[in-house]
């Protein structure tokens, strides 16, 4: 897994790291930003911000029924390819919930009308439209169906509006539209999974993408990958990154970023201790991490103040201070605070 934190070569900028990594974990918005900003030396929040207001990429739920950062150019294909699995248990959720399949293709048209002509609205603005259209909000039944809506690529999630997501028509929003055949999807989700990713194994591909098995394969049989040996097991790579060599330096990521997200396996970043100290309980909310030549060294929470930010580091293992700080100043000017940090020792 060497190739991963080294982001795009070609294609600078948001949409360029975007189309490297195929997807990007984005359930969490700060976090997302910052996975983009750490690979994007040098720009700042509100220029990274800016650039997401362009409209070359789009937050939706194309695979695992998580939310992620595609090119939107490339968001109808996706769903289609590996969105469409999670529609399969949409009904059996529904049922748990207190929906209809009529309320679901009501709420669809809803939405769809109330977004025509180029409309951005807030989720809470979208949630009175179907209350007023008849449609029962309350509980997880607005957050399924504003899911359904974009799982079915009517809808998307648009830039935040404050602290509040807003929804655009996903052809409004993405006015170039890619289609390729399904050979062709699968090969181009595979080559650039296991460019950004790899060596990695077809069991993580097909986890991350949430692809049978057979899908997998069919994926990397046609996406021109290289097969690898890695202390014996077998893996695959684009063979334009495997002469990158490994991963070094400092790297402080967000909690939701693909270096931990993006497998199954983990072990060659973390042991079991440290994972379970990243993701306390288990819970699935994966904490910030210090990372040093691809091994996790410690967790980080920071906190935003008027004239600093302050980041709380959590050992994992020994290293000098400095360290971290070289880790972490990346981060203080892409919010634009000076830093200050403090340890807490386990």
């Amino acid at each position: 897994m060497t190739s991963l934190l080294l982001g795009p070569r070609s294609q600078p900028g948001v949409l360029g790291v975007a189309e490297w990594f195929g997807a990007m974990q984005a359930q969490d918005l700060n976090s997302v930003l910052w996975s983009l900003g750490a690979r994007l030396p040098g720009l700042t929040l509100p220029e990274v911000v800016a650039a997401t207001e362009r409209g070359d990429v789009v937050r939706t739920w194309p695979m695992r029924g998580t939310v992620h950062l595609v090119p939107s150019a490339d968001a109808h294909w996706m769903l289609e390819l590996t969105g469409v699995r999670m529609l399969a248990g949409a009904a059996k959720r529904r049922e748990q919930i207190g929906l209809s399949g009529d309320d679901a293709e009501r709420a669809v048209e809803i939405l769809g009308s109330a977004l025509a002509g180029g409309g951005r609205q807030t989720r809470s603005w979208c949630l009175t439209a179907l209350r007023e259209g008849g449609i029962e909000v309350s509980g997880q039944r607005g957050y399924h169906l504003l899911w359904f809506a974009a799982q079915r690529g009517v809808t998307a999630i648009a830039p935040n509006e404050g602290a509040e997501q807003t929804f655009v028509l996903l052809d409004d929003w993405a006015t170039k539209r890619n289609d390729p055949s399904r050979e062709e999807a699968l090969a181009i989700l595979a080559h650039r999974y296991f460019r950004s990713h790899g060596p990695t194994t077809i069991k993580d591909f097909a986890g991350w993408t949430g692809l049978t098995m057979t899908d997998a394969r069919a994926g990397v049989a046609a996406a021109g990958l290289t097969a690898v040996d890695v202390e014996g097991v077998a893996m695959w790579a684009d063979p334009a990154v495997l002469d990158a060599g490994p991963v070094t330096g400092w790297w402080a990521l967000p909690g939701f970023d693909e270096y931990l997200l993006g497998y199954k396996d983990r072990s060659m970043m973390a042991t079991a201790d440290q994972l379970a100290r990243v993701v306390p309980g288990g819970n699935g909310v994966f904490q910030s991490t210090l990372v040093c030549d691809g091994r996790v060294m410690a967790t980080w929470k920071r906190t935003l103040g008027k004239t600093a930010v302050t980041v709380t580091v959590q050992p994992m293992a020994e290293f000098d201070l400095d360290q971290a700080r070289t880790a972490l100043e990346p981060f203080a000017a892409f919010v634009g605070l000076p830093l200050k940090i403090t340890v807490k020792n386990p």
